[in-house]
């Protein structure tokens, strides 16, 4: 397995409502996950699923944290989630101002 190392993580993921939101966000951020939670309401996500068009209400999740926190995260949003196959995305930040990405890496250090 490769090493995870210490790049800043931007994690997309949706949610059905803005309850589910905040339990998870801070489920993340108590357990030091993730440095910090942004929460989006009034999304529209439309997909196919079980071979049906979908159109549902959401609220938009990004998270940011340390690649070597992502496994980790994968796992509590998995199993706290509702939705039988909960959408969480891991991009890489390429760059930012160094004092936030210090701070993100200090807090999921």
């Amino acid at each position: 397995m490769e090493k995870k190392n210490n790049t800043i993580i931007l994690l997309y993921g949706t949610c059905p409502d803005m309850t589910v939101a905040k339990s998870l966000a801070r489920s993340l951020l108590d357990a030091g996950l993730v440095a910090c939670v942004n929460l989006v309401p009034g999304m529209v996500s439309l997909y196919q699923w079980q071979g049906q068009m979908e159109e549902s209400a959401e609220v938009l999740l990004i998270a940011k944290t340390q690649e070597s926190r992502v496994d980790a995260v994968k796992v509590m949003f998995a199993e706290l989630h509702p939705y039988d196959e909960p959408a969480l995305i891991a991009l890489p930040v390429r760059d930012g101002l160094d004092g936030f990405l210090r701070w993100v890496a200090g807090e999921t250090g």
